[in-house]
């Protein structure tokens, strides 16, 4: 929650940035604090911290209090630290594993559980997708063709931005185009985005609350992971991305049932003899 409300401060009304700021500074108060305690320390009004915690994908104060203390209860068993050319290759993996962990954590906090229903839904509503993403989270749209195709609809994944573009203005509204961008702010896939709503395709959205590509979209699975590996690879939010989207993937092997199971053993049948003994 608190890298939630660190990532979207600069989305947010001044007023709302108060009370980001309040919040941050004194996490642990502002769990214990009344809506009251928290508008008159934030020198603002009451309704806008009801503004504030809907504006960080909360459902209300209380809903947001709940997620501010699961994340401040959480936020120091697992946490990145600089690796360092001096690290034994024990002390990096530990502190990579930690990341790795930290943010899976999060993860479990923040995510929203009704945008997943909607997805499911929208994903099972639909004959055929198509996943979206560059860099890093093109990697991942890769890794999520392998896991929907087996699911028994068409399911393809572009990482060049002018064939997305060209692909998006092909759908309709049979069709369900899958988003992934760390930022939400990534131009080639937003325009894609936008030529596949044009043509009538549902758009589901793997990244950060609030941000332009999760507003646009029709549901948005959030991804608010902090990135403080960045500069080596994107570690925390690309395993985020693939949770999110193995989530999706099992939720919607659940609804179909017997005759979904009966194809993910079809499928991996057909492979069986590819192993050795």
């Amino acid at each position: 929650m608190l890298d939630r409300i660190n990532s979207a401060s600069d989305r947010l009304s001044r007023s709302e940035q108060k009370v980001a700021a309040r919040v941050l500074q004194n996490p642990e108060s502002s769990v214990e604090a009344s809506i009251q305690q928290l508008a008159k320390l934030s020198g603002v009004s009451e309704p806008t911290v009801v503004r504030f915690c809907r504006a960080i994908g909360c459902d209300g104060y209380h809903d947001f209090k709940m997620r501010l203390a699961r994340s401040i209860a959480s936020r120091d068993k697992f946490f990145f630290r600089d690796v360092s050319a001096k690290d034994s290759s024990h002390e990096l993996s530990s502190k990579l594993i930690d990341s790795a962990i930290a943010s899976m954590q999060h993860l479990r906090n923040q995510l929203n559980h009704q945008a997943v229903e909607e997805a499911i839904a929208l994903y099972c509503n639909s004959e055929r997708t198509e996943f979206y993403g560059s860099g890093g989270s093109g990697l991942v749209a890769e890794d999520a063709q392998l896991k929907f195709f087996r699911l028994g609809k068409p399911a393809i994944a572009y990482v060049d931005p002018h064939i997305q573009k060209a692909a998006a203005s092909l759908l309709d509204n049979n069709a369900v185009a899958i988003v992934i961008s760390y930022t939400g702010r990534n131009k080639d896939v937003i325009e894609a985005m936008e030529l596949a709503k044009v043509a009538g395709a549902k758009v589901i959205s793997v990244t950060q609350t609030g941000s332009p590509l999760a507003t646009m979209a029709d549901v948005n699975l959030n991804v608010d992971v902090a990135e403080d590996s960045d500069v080596f690879s994107p570690l925390k939010s690309r395993l985020a991305q693939m949770m999110v989207l193995d989530i999706l993937a099992v939720g919607v092997a659940l609804q179909g049932g017997d005759k979904m199971l009966e194809r993910l053993v079809l499928a991996t049948s057909a492979i069986a003899d590819k192993f050795v003994d």
